[in-house]
């Protein structure tokens, strides 16, 4: 005779409190996952999260929260320590979504941690959440089990980052993200203006996101600043509206003394 063996796994209840752009495709991630079950979803404004109506149960009420495992805040920074004062107090986890926020905020609560997606989101744009660095910190040792624990249920990408780290991390990414994407946005205009089809850069946005791939940025940089070139430098300043003007020197002054060159 043959016994089969089968190992059941804990099922984590989350709640989630939020209705922003985070918190949309944080749903639907856990939603999916095997083990999570995302009891509940907050948020001031039902009208927010209604598309989850027929997925799990919705309130508008923080003292009508359901018994959960852990409980995500995933409002905005200013909202996050109003959020978790209002909270009733129970023996569960009390985790923020912020990168750019101190874990001690919750500190109201007993068991605290941050749970950080390192992404840009927009709710009309699909993300595959698998792919997605997930930081993780909680005081706690059990506490940062359960929250390894919930964040490979969804991610393959999990990270270990304290409070001072995650810091420097969202610095960066403002960097390499909202800076970027504004600077796309320059282009765009300069382009629309002079009547040419924004989408020719296309193709050169996504191999400068691609090279980096390959190469250290450092490495990878090119242009007149990177070769110290005056003269074309001068042709775009003499181009460019006052404002533009000004990110154009900045960004080239910078780039000119990273590698040497004198503007």
């Amino acid at each position: 005779m043959q016994f089969c063996f089968v190992t059941l796994s804990l099922m984590i209840k989350a709640v989630l409190l939020g209705g922003g752009n985070v918190a949309f495709h944080l749903a639907k991630a856990l939603l999916r996952a095997s083990n999570v079950s995302l009891v509940q979803v907050y948020n001031r404004n039902l009208d927010a999260i209604k598309h989850l109506a027929h997925e799990t149960q919705l309130t508008d009420n923080l003292k009508q929260l359901i018994a959960s495992d852990i409980y995500i805040i995933s409002v905005s920074d200013h909202a996050i320590k109003s959020v978790s004062e209002k909270l009733p107090k129970r023996d569960a986890l009390i985790v923020h979504t912020s990168g750019g926020t101190v874990m001690s905020v919750l500190e109201n609560h007993k068991r605290t941690g941050v749970f950080y997606p390192l992404q840009t989101f927009s709710k009309k744009r699909a993300v595959n959440f698998n792919s997605i660095p997930l930081c993780i910190e909680s005081n706690n040792p059990d506490d940062l089990r359960l929250l390894d624990t919930l964040a490979k249920e969804i991610s393959n990408q999990v990270y270990h980052i304290n409070s001072i780290q995650r810091h420097q991390l969202h610095t960066a990414a403002v960097f390499v993200n909202n800076f970027v994407n504004h600077l796309y946005a320059i282009g765009d205009e300069i382009c629309t203006l002079s009547n040419i089809d924004p989408n020719i850069l296309q193709p050169l946005i996504q191999e400068t996101a691609l090279k980096v791939k390959d190469l250290k940025p450092i490495d990878a940089q090119t242009g007149p600043a990177r070769r110290g070139d005056h003269q074309v430098i001068k042709n775009h300043l003499e181009n460019l509206s006052d404002n533009h003007r000004e990110i154009y020197k900045l960004l080239s002054q910078s780039i000119a003394k990273t590698y040497g060159k004198k503007l």
